[in-house]
């Protein structure tokens, strides 16, 4: 999960750049499926959630230069924080 601040004048720009990122991400190996959502509560944070086989293939997608280029201007919004969790059925 990656939650972004933006600026409700660049909203639309946001999800068409996001729109291109998840059609990257899915041609990785390992993805499941990728998300969009903004806050009811405050207008200006979203979240861009995916899901993945694994750390491991969500980390090799993130390297993979098709993605750079597609999240570069995405990921200039996202917030300083964890962007990796681990779900249920994985142990926790």
């Amino acid at each position: 999960m990656t939650r972004l601040r933006v600026g409700t004048d660049e909203a639309t720009v946001l999800a068409e750049q996001v729109e291109a990122l998840l059609a990257a991400l899915a041609a990785r190996p390992g993805f499941r499926d990728g998300e969009l959502g903004r806050s009811t509560d405050d207008p200006t944070l979203w979240a861009l959630v995916t899901r993945w086989d694994g750390v491991g293939t969500y980390r090799r997608a993130l390297s993979a230069a098709e993605v750079k280029i597609a999240g570069a201007p995405v990921w200039v919004f996202a917030l300083d924080e964890p962007g990796t969790y681990l779900g249920a059925a994985e142990g926790i």
